[in-house]
């Protein structure tokens, strides 16, 4: 399907609850993933796998998770003064906060002080011996749980001091519902990536394009049909097709990079779960997108301008019911069009007069559309969209 990476979330021995993002032991694997069969050690089969994939173009990235343990991680015992601690001295959960109001607390998760602890020097190490002990083993980048919750400090003295050692290793922050100023912030600490919300747009209202542009200046993003966090989008688009492609086809020319959960590509509905999936979830295929898939990350590799977080504006419909979006590459020297059909269920009416002055080159742009492309020789355009159908329209500006 064309990818270039690999991210596993995170494999850690988990503590009593069985979350894989509630870590025990970051030096032992959950016992769910390794071949007990096998004479070979647990991290030598992560080892060879990672080899494997590399020998195969990929590159693989890991869970880094350093703003929480599990509540009955190996480190509560060993080095409690780097928790932080409730008033009675027990060690402090995290939650989620709605205002003033706790609506979530986590209780088999254990808070890391990676800001004020007494011990912050020994525990900053800690991390970045991970970070080292990790690369060495294979992995060539880290998507970094709850990045804004760890201060900018810390990030930039494990960016830094890691990329002394391994300049080609890649930090990716997991920034979603954070504001503006924290995702800038994590960027100008040293992330390589950060994950964007255009998964969540309807086409119309300003805050996507509000925040990708005032993003793209400070580095580069990766958008998302769905992850592990959210319901799989053949669930929440009820199987159709066409809208789940169109949705794909948007988010890998949306910005520099896209990422598919597994799975996605055959349809599958059922919501992956930290704690309760497993392999014998393996769902049957609703449908195969895999050529599709290839097809659009093939077109994303194929012009610079789908490479990058650049500049991007909404046009004044023409029809209610399409969208309109130009995108512009950083070097002014490339633009392209997004038409797309916001029903799902009906065709809407593309009916421009003037396809050209959209576009600097004042040249008729070449539809370069994956499915159905229209030969484009006068700029007037009339055209019927199908249901959720998105067209591709571009022209180098010279």
């Amino acid at each position: 399907m064309g990818f270039g990476w690999i991210f596993i979330n995170s494999f850690h021995y988990p503590g009593f609850s069985g979350s894989l993002y509630s870590v025990k032991d970051y030096y032992k694997l959950n016992p769910i993933f390794f071949n007990h069969a096998s004479a070979e050690p647990p991290m030598e089969q992560l080892r060879g796998l990672l080899k494997t994939m590399k020998k195969m173009g990929l590159h693989p990235m890991m869970d880094l998770i350093i703003n929480h343990t599990a509540i009955d991680c190996v480190l509560v015992s060993e080095h409690p003064n780097w928790y932080k601690h409730n008033p009675d001295g027990t060690i402090k959960n995290p939650g989620a906060w709605e205002g003033d109001k706790l609506v979530t607390l986590w209780g088999d998760l254990a808070t890391i002080d990676n800001e004020h602890s007494p011990d912050r020097d020994s525990l900053w190490n800690y991390w970045l011996k991970l970070c080292l002990f990790y690369l060495e083993l294979g992995f060539e980048g880290f998507r970094c749980d709850a990045a804004y919750q760890v201060p900018d400090g810390l990030w930039r003295f494990l960016i830094t001091k890691t990329k002394e050692k391994y300049p080609k290793a890649r930090f990716f922050a997991e920034s979603l519902g954070c504001e503006l100023k924290d995702v800038i912030r994590l960027m100008e600490a040293g992330f390589d990536y950060s994950f964007n919300s255009s998964k969540w747009w309807n086409f119309e209202a300003p805050w996507c394009l509000k925040q990708y542009n005032a993003l793209s200046p400070y580095g580069s993003s990766v958008s998302f049909t769905e992850t592990h966090d959210t319901e799989r989008l053949a669930a929440e688009l009820n199987g159709n097709v066409a809208a789940i492609s169109a949705r794909y086809l948007f988010s890998a020319l949306f910005s520099t990079g896209i990422m598919m959960p597994i799975g996605f590509e055959f349809g599958f509905r059922k919501r992956m779960n930290v704690v309760e999936t497993r392999p014998n979830h393996w769902e049957e295929a609703s449908f195969d997108l895999t050529d599709f898939i290839g097809r659009a990350n093939s077109l994303k590799m194929k012009y610079k301008i789908f490479q990058e977080d650049n500049f991007m504006e909404l046009l004044p419909p023409e029809n209610p019911n399409i969208a309109c979006i130009k995108k512009t590459s950083r070097d002014k020297k490339e633009e392209a069009l997004f038409i797309i059909n916001k029903s799902l269920g009906h065709p809407a009416q593309l009916n421009l007069a003037d396809i050209t002055k959209f576009f600097g080159s004042g040249k008729i742009p070449k539809d370069i559309s994956l499915d159905r492309p229209l030969a484009l020789t006068q700029p007037s355009l009339k055209a019927e969209l199908l249901p959720a159908e998105m067209k591709v329209l571009y022209s180098p500006k010279s």
